[in-house]
């Protein structure tokens, strides 16, 4: 069945087989299926026959040459059935047959008219089948009938004029047929745009008025697509002129200005970028990439996709600080008073910062070290960080590494990713526009690990000294030298760390603040800032030391001062609200002030000491934290029983067998202790360690434990504001322990005046404490556990009583 086809209307005086039509009316005719093709009376239509049962059946024909052609409804089907073609179709007379060398025929058929298929007589070897005439249904003559002939006729015309496969001859046939019906017939036949079912339509609609209106709406629908087709071809080939003429253009604009001696915007760029290189100061080494680079750029054109990426990359290069440092001679002096102006204490630190200024006044080229801050928060570590670049005079830049899991953040993409950038390393150098800055890497501890990369590993190159004055950042991939920064690393707690980074840095711990400091913090620092920040002039409020140090006591329980300068805050903004409203009169900041601004006491330090060692069996002891030192209550209680321990308050195995290694030595000390055996025997114990939300290892605790024990089977409460710490042995030893300093001090901000500490800590006690840190606390040494029970628990009635008017003197006076 053809695939394309020509459809030829015979003139309307023609003889057509339609008297033969008429005869054969009611007769079984043979049934031609065809595909993807509609015949239409009057038109003659060549047929390519291929399938077997179409060959037998114009083999068949006689001189009886009239056939029904029906278009099948799924052209796929190769042998189509009854009910695989449509009901109408058209009645036609075979003219002429040519054989094919491919052994099909070439038929040209003559459609004559509509018929509507009737029942079928043979299926094999091909169909056969009666028909019945279809009357057309003619129109009246109006002038609405032939303004729509008309316009269809123009239409026509019109898209057969704009269509370059169609013949201008189908003009001429289409203006020369007059009668309504035949003319839809063949604008049908003719259009190619039409689909199957659209034929098909038109050939099962017997109303002539009706025709013509849909193949009036099919060709109005064509020329709106063909201008539609115009109108983006016109546009491409618009742009495709102005791009060449643009194109050209240019061109000749360079020939102009290269005979004038001029130079064009992407020249000066060059030009331009050339300078920067040159006056850049970079190694010979990386100017020879830079350069050749540049050259590469000066042949590229400026529309090209490589073109701005390569000319980034210049721009990156030139603008680095290879050479330029900031040059200052260091002022020890001026140094000092720098550090003492910006912090109150940390006295280690700045002697420290102060021997590397010392150093490098007589060594202005050494390497610069490493340091690492190590503390709670709200120490001031970060701020420490902007003291040392501005006692140096030197820029300060801060990279936050808290949450970074990917490398290249850190040593930038390569330069094949689109989008890629130069790491934070070298990003940071280019704002600060010198080689030796002050580079503080916050939160350390903090980094993460995925499957884009350890940035820890990273890091590793970037602080040795021995490794980073030949850096290379993924995207320059040109060695830069860091070995003039001054890096300075902050970290809440070394456990995240990693050892071979751990290694390369100089730790420098910075514990928390006793109150006293926290009071001169707050007076010298705190207070004024809070005051300008929330528009309070000097006449206005009155800070008294008292008022502070009650804020710190009873508002904070911190290791820092943060949490200090928020409380400060409020009571500056509500002194602030009292100003707007018309108060103007100058506020003293009293006891009752604070109550008033702040609310309720949040934290009884000092009464919840003496509160909760009023009973025996309950012994302070003392813990270190990330955010610094704090104190830990023991409790120990009994039951009648079978002998039993039992652990509780979310504690890890270390403390667990701390706890043991503590009963096993009570035990085996009864008698010593004065404990009858046969009392243990019947009595189940249990040590329970308070907030038991919170996770809680280490040794430390293990005098206290013991003690908290001796104190319950003597029925002796533990003297009150005493706290301890100390790993404990089967054989009674007392052991050294970490994080004096921490502990001591936390120990200082509840309250207590009296520490128990092992022997061996008495060392770092002198070296890490200042006089005035343990001012007011009473620190007493122990190597024996006897020598803790003989501190912690009263001996005599008189001691007892004693401690029990201590209790209630605090308990009193804080009420």
């Amino acid at each position: 069945m053809p695939s394309d086809f020509v459809s030829i209307i015979k003139p309307n005086g023609a003889k057509s087989g339609e008297d033969q039509g008429e005869e054969a009316a009611g007769r079984v005719l043979p049934v031609l299926p065809v595909r993807d093709t509609v015949l239409f009376p009057h038109a003659v239509l060549p047929l390519t026959v291929g399938r077997e049962s179409s060959i037998q059946l114009i083999q068949s024909l006689g001189e009886e040459k009239t056939i029904l052609v029906v278009a099948q409804r799924d052209a796929r089907q190769d042998t189509p059935l009854a009910a695989d073609l449509h009901t109408i179709g058209t009645r036609a007379t075979v003219h002429k047959v040519v054989k094919m060398p491919n052994q099909s025929l070439f038929v040209f058929t003559e459609g004559n008219e509509r018929v509507r298929l009737g029942e079928f007589g043979q299926i094999t070897p091909f169909m056969t089948a009666d028909s019945e005439l279809i009357q057309e249904i003619e129109p009246q003559k109006s002038a609405e009938l032939e303004a729509l002939q008309r316009n269809v006729v123009s239409q026509f015309q019109q898209i057969v004029t704009s269509s370059p496969t169609l013949s201008d001859d189908l003009q001429t046939i289409a203006i020369n047929i007059e009668e309504p019906g035949r003319l839809a017939d063949f604008i049908a036949s003719s259009l190619p745009f039409l689909t199957t079912s659209d034929k098909q339509e038109l050939l099962e609609t017997p109303d002539i008025a009706a025709r013509l209106e849909r193949i009036n709406k099919h060709l109005a629908k064509e020329i709106e697509v063909q201008q539609l087709r115009n109108k983006i071809q016109s546009e491409v080939q618009d742009s495709v002129q102005s791009s060449q003429r643009d194109y050209y253009l240019r061109e000749q604009l360079k020939a102009i200005q290269k005979e004038l001696g001029d130079l064009d915007d992407t020249q000066k760029d060059i030009q331009e970028l050339k300078e920067k290189i040159e006056a850049a100061g970079m190694p010979e080494e990386v100017k020879k990439d830079a350069l050749k680079e540049l050259s590469r750029l000066s042949r590229m054109n400026a529309m090209a996709a490589d073109y701005s990426l390569t000319r980034n990359y210049i721009e990156w290069l030139a603008v680095l600080p290879w050479s330029k440092s900031s040059g200052s001679d260091v002022d020890i002096q001026k140094a000092k008073e720098i550090l003492d102006t910006d912090h109150y204490g940390l006295q280690k630190v700045k002697d420290r910062i102060l021997d590397y200024l010392s150093v490098r006044r007589l060594k202005p080229n050494m390497k610069g070290p490493i340091l690492c801050f190590v503390g709670p928060p709200g120490v001031g570590k970060t701020s420490l960080g902007r003291s040392v670049a501005k006692a140096l005079g030197r820029k300060f830049s801060r990279i936050s590494l808290g949450g970074m899991h990917d490398e290249a953040e850190l040593r930038g993409h390569r330069r094949t990713y689109i989008g890629a950038l130069p790491g934070q390393i070298i990003q940071n150098l280019k704002r600060v526009e010198t080689n030796d800055p002050v580079f503080m890497l916050d939160e350390i501890d903090k980094l993460g690990r995925d499957f884009r990369g350890d940035p820890a590993s990273a890091l590793l190159e970037v602080l040795d000294p021995e490794q980073n004055n030949t850096f290379r950042d993924n995207y320059l991939d040109e060695p830069f030298d860091l070995s003039k920064v001054l890096f300075i690393c902050t970290a809440n707690q070394l456990d995240p760390v990693p050892a071979p980074l751990l290694d390369r840095m100089e730790i420098i711990e910075l514990t928390g603040y006793t109150e006293e400091e926290k009071v001169a913090i707050a007076m010298r620092y705190l207070i004024p800032r809070q005051m300008a920040e929330n528009g309070i002039e000097e006449g206005q409020i009155d800070f008294p030391q008292d008022s502070v140090a009650q804020i710190a006591r009873h508002y904070t329980r911190e290791a820092g001062v943060r949490k200090l300068e928020q409380q400060i805050g409020t009571v500056c903004r509500k002194v602030a609200r009292r100003i707007a409203e018309g108060k103007t009169e100058k506020l003293t900041i009293t006891s009752e002030v604070i109550r008033e601004f702040l609310g309720g006491i949040k934290v009884r330090v000092d009464t919840e000491l003496a509160e909760r060692t009023k009973r025996a069996g309950v012994a302070v002891g003392l813990a270190w934290t990330p955010a610094g030192g704090d104190v830990l209550f023991i409790e120990a209680n009994k039951m009648r029983g079978k002998g039993g321990f039992s652990m509780t308050g979310q504690i890890g195995d270390v403390m667990k067998e701390s706890m043991q290694a503590a009963l096993t030595w009570v035990r085996s000390n009864a008698r010593m202790l004065g404990i009858d055996d046969d009392v243990l025997k019947d009595t189940d114990l249990h040590i329970h360690v308070p907030a038991g939300a919170i996770p809680k290892d280490g040794p430390s605790a293990g005098i206290t434990m013991a003690t908290a024990l001796v104190s319950l089977l003597t029925d002796v409460p533990v003297r009150p504001l005493l706290a301890m710490t100390g790993e404990i042995t089967l054989s009674g030893n007392v052991l050294p322990v970490g994080g004096i300093k921490e502990k001591f001090l936390a120990a200082k901000r509840v309250g207590v005046r009296d520490v128990i500490l092992p022997m061996d800590c008495r060392q770092q006690v002198e070296e890490d404490l200042q006089p005035e840190q343990t001012e007011g606390v009473t620190i007493h040494y122990a190597s024996r556990i006897e020598e803790v029970l003989q501190i912690a628990l009263p001996k005599t009635t008189r001691e007892a009583v004693e401690d029990e008017a201590v209790r209630e003197e605090v308990l009193t006076a804080t009420a």
